[in-house]
């Protein structure tokens, strides 16, 4: 290799990718071998082949799912609103160009159409042609539909269409930050049907509690009923993840809950008892 892409540093023969948290937290990973890389109109994109985690997907030097964990944040994104819903048959993927969490929601037998809406072709491409553990690879599902649009611009029309929504989006820098405003969480709101859930990741409790809990806090400034809850990841910083979830109508108990989907992380224990919060975390939300 010629030229190294931008974010990848060569180290005594060796490759690495470093990745700065906020100036005060740099995570290296040993990198074999850039399978991808582009400049799209939006990122930076790359697919890096690393020693630990696989084939990872890579957006402006940000870590965003690895072939080796990408399963976790997937199953939990996707199962945890679509277990608890009673009869979700149509479900909106706004992000998610990985496809992970599209193929997790295909799984269930009642879902019948998902619409994946990702501003980005060029992270959907990268991703079915050299991460096919977490994309499935070019052969996706028939429930599966992909829309090259902008997924604020998507729902500021939309009214009762929707059983379930999930908000897969990166951290809130460049083309993710309207995903984690007030206006967004209204829209999503009313493109829900009466008994519609919503979910979103709501970033790390230890590095970024501010974002954490104003994510969750607009969340429940609009839906009835919100309740976060948690995963470990390894690839995220921290490794310790959260997502939050608004739903119109109460949830159902937990122990009604079922699950029988094939899957590595979420299991019918852990979709019941993911809502169970550390004390810090519940303290957080509290302020």
């Amino acid at each position: 290799m010629t030229r190294l892409p931008q974010f990848i540093e060569n180290v005594q023969g060796k490759l690495w990718l470093t990745e700065d948290e906020d100036h005060n937290l740099e995570i290296r990973y040993h990198i074999k071998e850039v399978l991808f890389e582009e400049q799209s109109k939006y990122q930076h994109v790359m697919v890096l082949d690393s020693y630990t985690f696989g084939p990872m997907l890579v957006l402006d030097g940000i870590v965003q799912t690895t072939s080796r964990d990408g399963f976790i944040y997937n199953e939990m994104i996707s199962h945890v609103p679509l277990a608890y819903h009673p009869n979700p048959r149509n479900v909106l993927i706004i992000g998610g160009g990985d496809l992970g969490a599209a193929r997790e929601a295909a799984k269930h037998e009642k879902v019948e159409r998902v619409d994946l809406i990702e501003i980005d072709e060029t992270v959907v491409r990268a991703s079915q042609l050299h991460m096919p553990e977490v994309s499935g690879g070019t052969e996706i599902s028939p429930k599966i539909r992909i829309h090259y649009r902008d997924g604020v611009e998507y729902v500021k029309n939309l009214k009762a269409e929707y059983d379930v929504i999930i908000v897969d989006s990166s951290d809130p820098i460049g083309p993710a930050v309207e995903l984690f405003s007030e206006a967004f969480y209204q829209n999503v709101h009313r493109a829900l049907k009466d008994d519609g859930i919503m979910t979103c990741q709501s970033e790390s409790p230890i590095f970024y509690q501010d974002i954490m809990a104003k994510s969750y806090n607009r969340i429940a400034g609009i839906f009835p009923h919100t309740k976060m809850y948690t995963a470990v990841v390894p690839t995220y910083p921290g490794g310790f993840w959260t997502f939050t979830l608004g739903a119109k109508q109460a949830l159902p108990d937990p122990e009604q809950v079922r699950f029988d989907i094939d899957a590595r992380y979420a299991n019918e224990e852990v979709i019941r008892g993911c809502f169970s919060l550390p004390t810090f975390i519940k303290k957080q939300l509290e302020k």
